[in-house]
């Protein structure tokens, strides 16, 4: 696209959020919306793990949505810390690519792989339920494990549907650095069970429901889109650690 000076009724090539540049996107899902519109998306996530995520710190996160949490966990980490971000779909992970390198962010590692229990090349139609015949494509298989990180005190989990296989392909990861795992749940038909692989490593789960509409967004628009809208989230933490979510409720 153009950097030409732009007139009212022209898309402008880049978006400012609440936390670095974003370049423009087809706005055809709720992330590119919020981005566009708010300058953040999901930022009660942000609230919540910002208190828990410090500098010189590693996060691992799976799900990239256009880089929007990889903005401010590079920020949060500081050059001493390092964030690695999964994204398995071409398209997403170019634009995760594109953002990340046009806030210059070093501290930022990405890998176009699928994370989840087993190795090699799937079809991501069969990965996930309800892909368009002409957006599926094949995608590479990873574990956690096979990613080596040195530390991990964060894993997020954002793409649906994948996190028991990703917790069955990362326990020897969680045994060796023991990290805060924070995930979007899949639905009603699949939540049990991800609870339950999570509270199997020996973790304590509570729930955590954010709104997707920030009445103090970054661009101080009031009319929501997302009019009662929320995630079902979880927040995990080793039983045997320090941390503790009593406001919330225990799963």
């Amino acid at each position: 696209m153009s950097m030409k000076h732009a007139t009212n009724d022209q898309i402008l090539p880049f978006w400012q959020t609440r936390y670095g540049l974003a370049t423009a996107v087809t706005v055809n899902n709720a992330v590119a919306r919020s981005l566009q519109l708010y300058g953040e998306w999901a930022e009660h996530e942000a609230m919540l793990l910002s208190g828990l995520i410090e500098e010189g710190q590693t996060v691992l996160e799976f799900g990239g949505d256009f880089a929007a949490h990889a903005l401010w966990m590079a920020q949060a980490v500081g050059p001493p810390g390092q964030v690695h971000v999964a994204e398995p779909r071409r398209i997403h992970f170019q634009q995760v690519c594109a953002n990340v390198a046009i806030n210059g962010l070093d501290n930022v590692f990405t890998h176009a792989v699928w994370l989840g229990r087993g190795k090699g090349l799937s079809s991501l139609g069969s990965l996930l339920p309800g892909t368009r015949k002409d957006a599926d494509e094949k995608v590479r298989m990873a574990t956690v494990d096979s990613l080596r990180l040195e530390a991990l005190h964060l894993l997020k989990v954002n793409q649906p549907n994948a996190l028991v296989d990703v917790l069955a392909g990362a326990t020897e990861t969680l045994r060796t650095h023991r990290p805060l795992i924070y995930a979007r749940l899949s639905g009603m038909d699949t939540a049990e069970a991800e609870v339950a692989a999570i509270k199997a490593l020996g973790y304590r789960a509570w729930s955590h429901v954010p709104y997707l509409y920030n009445a103090d967004n970054h661009a101080g628009i009031d009319a929501n889109i997302f009019p009662g809208l929320v995630q079902q989230n979880v927040i995990a933490a080793p039983a045997d650690s320090r941390f503790e979510f009593a406001e919330r409720l225990e799963l």
